[in-house]
């Protein structure tokens, strides 16, 4: 450790980056010579809370009724995150980009690009072996190795073709008693579960692509998807009011204002 690590968590009203509002934030921020502070904050969202929510996490309306909002805490959180790199199970994906939208609403810019951004969700997926030899044990019940020679596309094929009936019957509706466990035999649904993202903003309305050999923010949606937003930016400048003015995270504003910034002092 080169400088402190905050470990957090969040708790929200849903999943919706735009609507959504923390509930909960806890804390842990271990030091580089191993001291470790512990903060839990109960946060009044300024809404009702969905009784799936209340369900889910225990917390009722009530229970957050005279808390601070997020706005009245946001100081006290910059300090604790400030000049950390930051950890979290998912985090990547969810709570750092829930974080961020909540920074921003309080007025605080909160730049995050200058902050190591670890996830242990993805180190456990990296780490604990994703290959097709681990898939063909796992799901076939066979060594890889015992079956097919080694880096043989034909050979690859096969197994893969057997990995996935072995999939599809493993996670069929009705064989096995996890209900998170359901896949059904569907080819959109089994398309859709299968998308990866390459985001430059959390919500993934700016992607990385490649564009003529380089790798290149496009728009991901719109009348400009697909197009270099650089490019946007010049032909149709009217654009960036219209992100500015309509209803997406503050982090695609953001991330968009640092795009035009960045070509405006080419």
């Amino acid at each position: 450790m080169t400088k402190p690590l905050v470990v957090f968590d969040l708790e929200t009203t849903g999943l919706d980056m735009v609507k959504d509002r923390v509930i909960q934030i806890s804390y842990i921020k271990v030091y580089p010579d191993g001291r470790e502070e512990r903060g839990n904050e109960l946060i009044n969202p300024e809404k009702h809370l969905d009784p799936f929510i209340t369900q889910l996490t225990g917390f009722s309306d009530e229970d957050l009724k005279g808390k601070p909002t997020f706005k009245q805490l946001s100081k006290k959180l910059e300090e604790v995150f400030k000049g950390s790199d930051i950890a979290g199970f998912n985090s990547n994906f969810f709570d750092v980009p829930m974080l961020a939208e909540e920074f921003l609403r309080a007025g605080i810019d909160f730049d995050f690009s200058k902050c190591r951004l670890i996830d242990a969700c993805t180190i456990f997926k990296k780490m604990e072996r994703r290959n097709l030899a681990a898939a063909y044990k796992f799901y076939c019940g066979r060594k890889m190795e015992d079956d097919f020679e080694a880096h043989r596309a034909d050979q690859d094929t096969e197994a893969t073709y057997r990995v996935l009936m072995g999939e599809l019957d493993k996670y069929a509706p009705g064989a096995n008693e996890d209900e998170e466990k359901v896949l059904e035999n569907d080819m959109d649904k089994l398309a859709e579960f299968s998308k990866q993202n390459d985001n430059v903003d959390f919500a993934g309305r700016i992607i990385w692509a490649d564009v003529n050999g380089v790798r290149t923010e496009v728009f991901n949606f719109g009348k400009h998807k697909g197009l270099p937003v650089a490019q946007v930016l010049r032909m149709d400048p009217g654009y960036y009011s219209w992100i500015l003015a309509g209803d997406f995270t503050y982090n695609t504003k953001q991330v968009l204002t640092r795009i035009r910034l960045r070509e405006a002092q080419k």
